[in-house]
């Protein structure tokens, strides 16, 4: 068992570590199951609150502090999903998952600037691009919870159960449930080089105006989803089809400032673009490609969701 200092003897907590060392894995966690890095941090912060509010003994008597841990933050999280629907209903126009950045790239949105803490850091696979997060935004709490916990971060259906507060039969059907979501969603397979050779095509068409080339870039039902959260000028509704995208496109060429230039980078794992005025980003493009078309392109502007992004 690890030994604690008693209060009045000067000496750091070693279990302190131990506990604190979980942070990385619950920010994983939390992301997944909000969309939403600021909600991630505020959920792992209540759950660090609500442990350092039991007593040692309290504390010492818990046989796996990173089980408690993770059950406390994945119920924090379901209890948030629950009223993110209500939440979102007064949020001005589309929202979409909070985008990332490479690890590597990360700037602190705290005061005072300086690099993010790995343990603040989200390890970006498959289960945080933008596509697949945009589906997770379609299930019930309870399924993305059960598919998250089981299907991504490995936790058996007993666990699982515990935290939902279903049987483990019930938690494995929201679990086959939200696989189908994710399987009827037909995410693309299409190579990272590949995506990015397509996007980065794109982005030389649309500095060029070239309507015709965006066209052939785009699938016939591309769609294009803006979120400004009412705090950027953006489009408010979605732009459905893949010349109505294009010309929408060639028009932001149109308008765009002198001093604004666009920069191919990787988005949540996948390739992407990013707007930046004097080295600050002000929009994030992420993009659904299959095989050599472009099927959706997702708009962050929100301030609030470009805290990591900006290099100036």
């Amino acid at each position: 068992m690890t030994t604690r200092s008693e209060p009045g003897q000067g000496r750091p907590d070693p279990g302190l570590d131990a506990i604190m060392s979980e942070r990385r894995q619950l920010i994983n966690l939390a992301y997944r199951l909000l969309g939403s890095l600021a909600e991630a941090e505020d959920a792992v912060q209540e759950t660090y609150t609500r442990w350092y509010a039991m007593t040692r003994q309290q504390q010492d008597a818990i046989e796996s502090p990173g089980a408690w841990l993770t059950t406390v933050a994945s119920r924090v999280c379901l209890n948030l999903l629950g009223s993110a629907r209500a939440r979102r209903e007064t949020y001005v126009g589309e929202w979409i998952p909070e985008p990332l950045p490479e690890r590597t790239e990360w700037i602190s949105g705290r005061p005072g600037g300086g690099s993010v803490d790995p343990a603040d850091r989200v390890t970006l696979d498959e289960s945080v691009n933008l596509a697949f997060l945009v589906v997770l935004e379609s299930m019930t709490p309870a399924e993305r919870v059960a598919f998250i916990l089981h299907d991504v971060f490995c936790h058996s259906f007993a666990e699982v159960a515990e935290i939902v507060g279903r049987s483990p039969g019930a938690c494995r059907q929201l679990a086959s449930s939200a696989r189908r979501r994710i399987r009827d969603s037909q995410p693309s397979a299409t190579p990272s080089a590949q995506r990015a050779g397509v996007v980065r095509d794109f982005k030389q068409a649309w500095e060029a105006r070239d309507i015709d080339a965006l066209i052939g870039l785009l699938d016939p039902d591309a769609t294009a989803i803006a979120d400004g959260g009412g705090l950027a000028t953006t489009f408010l509704h979605p732009i459905e089809g893949g010349e109505q995208v294009a010309h929408a496109w060639a028009e932001i060429a149109r308008r765009k400032p002198d001093n604004m230039t666009f920069q191919e980078r990787m988005v949540n794992g996948q390739p992407g673009l990013v707007a930046e005025q004097d080295g600050v980003t002000v929009t994030v493009f992420a993009f659904d490609v299959a095989g050599d078309r472009i099927k959706q392109i997702w708009v962050v502007r929100n301030p609030e969701k470009l805290r990591h992004w900006s290099t100036g």
